[in-house]
């Protein structure tokens, strides 16, 4: 469990490129993840080159990782062929939250920048990625060696556990 408490949200990066085995036990982890009856939403657009990068950071006010990134993982959704529609958003948060402790356990760096459920950011993401229209933006986890330390966040808080009595 300690990796979970290692995990930290990285937005900059080393200028070195990250292997593409690494990207795939990333997203290995991300497959790894549970869902709703099994219906496994997910498909991965990963991206490396910078303009598109630079063109995938605009779609968002919270985009300016992805372009010190070596790379970027756009975790999409589809939308047709689900069993549990509703639950779509609540696997997909369990696929990237398994990426990103995947990413710390792998000593990289990574930020969960969302793009679900704000079709402002969605649409025109969607349009950089070239999206079939069955397949969403969900979140884009920006990778790499991180520039500098940063801190873990300890936010436990025990006033939030009611203990039954």
């Amino acid at each position: 469990m300690n990796i979970i408490f290692k995990r930290k949200s990285i937005r900059t990066y080393l200028d070195i490129d990250v292997d593409d085995a690494t990207v795939e036990q990333i997203i290995r982890a991300g497959m790894a993840a549970p869902s709703a009856k099994n219906q496994r939403p997910w498909e991965f657009y990963v991206v490396r080159n910078k303009e598109t990068l630079q063109k995938l950071s605009a779609c968002s006010p919270y985009g300016r990782p992805m372009v010190n990134a070596p790379v970027a993982i756009a975790a999409c959704y589809r939308t047709n062929s689900l069993f549990v529609p509703d639950m779509v958003l609540l696997d997909m948060s369990c696929c990237c939250e398994n990426m990103l402790i995947q990413a710390a356990a792998l000593d990289m760096g990574s930020v969960w920048l969302s793009f679900a459920p704000l079709k402002e950011r969605q649409e025109p993401a969607k349009k950089v990625l070239g999206l079939p229209e069955n397949l969403e933006v969900f979140a884009v986890l920006p990778v790499g060696y991180p520039m500098g330390e940063g801190k873990p966040v300890d936010r436990f808080d025990a006033s939030r556990i009611h203990w039954e009595e």
